[in-house]
């Protein structure tokens, strides 16, 4: 975005997120969060998919309960990471994803 600089850096290899306070709040200091996966910006929902939900879909598939939950912010994507756009296969998000995992898994079978 023109005019706008981000106050979030994302590194997916260490599972950060550092917060930056804002130009006028800088003498705040960074505040970094660790968790077991991040994605960044420019991460694809099929990366997404398979490394967030195809393990719990893999259980399922082996007769284990499996739950996915989105859960956050208002507008911070969760819609989008969940159902994503059906009419382009690049961008399917988690649900259908499953879908296609599961009914292939019924296909093979």
């Amino acid at each position: 975005l023109q005019g706008f600089k981000s106050t979030v850096d994302v590194d997916e290899v260490r599972g950060q997120i550092t917060v930056r306070a804002a130009e006028k709040h800088r003498s705040e200091a960074p505040k970094t969060f660790t968790f077991d996966n991040v994605f960044g910006s420019q991460s694809k929902q099929v990366d997404i998919y398979n490394t967030t939900a195809r393990p719990i879909v893999d259980s399922v598939l082996e007769g284990y309960n499996g739950t996915i939950f989105a859960y956050g912010q208002t507008g911070t994507g969760k819609t989008f990471t969940m159902e994503g756009e059906r009419t382009q296969p690049e961008l399917r998000g988690i649900i259908p994803n499953s879908f296609a995992h599961i009914f292939g898994h019924i296909h093979k079978a």
